[in-house]
């Protein structure tokens, strides 16, 4: 006989793809989120399988809210390969700084695999990225110039927006927080910064997600059902964040996301301390074989 593992539930999945639509392009941290909201719950972490394939959702509304502007970059960046007078325009470089940002991403996930998918997802070190990140954001909005313009992008800012992003692998960074923050560093305005952000995400979220997908069913929490019900809603409710997140940014600061981020962190650090939650909670770890039922 062998123990039977739980699957997620379609509710679980709905609500867990409303949570990764409302904050995949805020930089509050969408795996953290998708992790702290299943500790609440009291359900089983949802698994790093999940989260990535659910974040191609909000990677396609990336995809349809800028499809001129990818459609624009992928065509003059064919074109300049054999079109040397092509290759000095901003959307042909564009496609070259997007493969060089994307190559620490890329480097860092194959190697830390196996702490993202169990030691990285601990209820405490996401509590203290969500206020360490927090801060680092709130200090670079206030004092960095953001002068630039995306015209001024050069290989050397897109490898250094692409380590930023490379924090991400680690729950409660913020993918979205963490590049623009670097943007703004680098003095790009906070709307540069960000669109650049979410054009850079596409490669290494689909990437992630298209790999993991041979991880879905089995093993894993999160079935083929609850995962395609998860990615669709979060599709939905992500296209409708981006148009509102890229308004806002055009005229405001990010310091009510450094406040919700510090908050969020205090509060999963007393609930941790108290011992409401535990830190490890529902954190899947490698699978065991079948095991066998001893008989008298």
């Amino acid at each position: 006989m062998t123990v039977t593992q739980e699957s997620m539930s379609i509710f679980e999945a709905v609500i867990l793809g409303l949570v990764q639509g409302l904050t995949e392009f805020l930089p509050i941290s969408s795996s953290g989120h998708l992790r702290i909201v299943a500790a609440f719950s009291g359900w089983p972490d949802p698994g790093a399988a999940f989260t990535a394939v659910s974040q191609i959702g909000t990677e396609l509304a990336v995809l349809i809210y800028f499809r001129k502007d990818i459609a624009n970059i992928i065509s003059t960046w064919f074109r300049s390969l054999y079109t040397r007078e092509l290759r000095g325009e901003i959307e042909a470089r564009m496609g070259w700084y997007i493969i060089v940002g994307t190559i620490p991403i890329v480097l860092l996930g194959i190697t830390l695999q196996d702490y993202i998918e169990a030691p990285f997802r601990d209820l405490r070190l996401i509590a203290t990225t969500l206020i360490v990140f927090g801060i680092l954001l709130g200090l670079v909005d206030y004092f960095s110039r953001k002068e630039r313009e995306l015209a001024q992008l050069t290989t050397g800012h897109g490898l250094l927006f692409g380590l930023f992003q490379a924090l991400a692998l680690v729950p409660g960074v913020s993918r979205s927080g963490a590049t623009v923050t670097g943007g703004m560093l680098l003095g790009y305005k906070r709307e540069a910064a960000a669109r650049y952000a979410f054009l850079l995400a596409l490669p290494a979220v689909f990437g992630s997600g298209i790999f993991q997908l041979f991880d879905i069913g089995g093993d894993e929490y999160a079935g083929w059902t609850a995962t395609i019900v998860g990615t669709v809603i979060a599709f939905i409710v992500g296209y409708a964040v981006i148009a509102w997140f890229m308004r806002y940014i055009s005229t405001r600061s990010f310091m009510p996301f450094v406040y919700y981020r510090i908050a969020l962190g205090v509060l999963i650090f007393v609930l941790v301390g108290f011992g409401v939650l535990e830190p490890t909670a529902g954190v899947q770890m490698e699978p065991e074989a079948d095991v066998p039922v001893q008989q008298p």
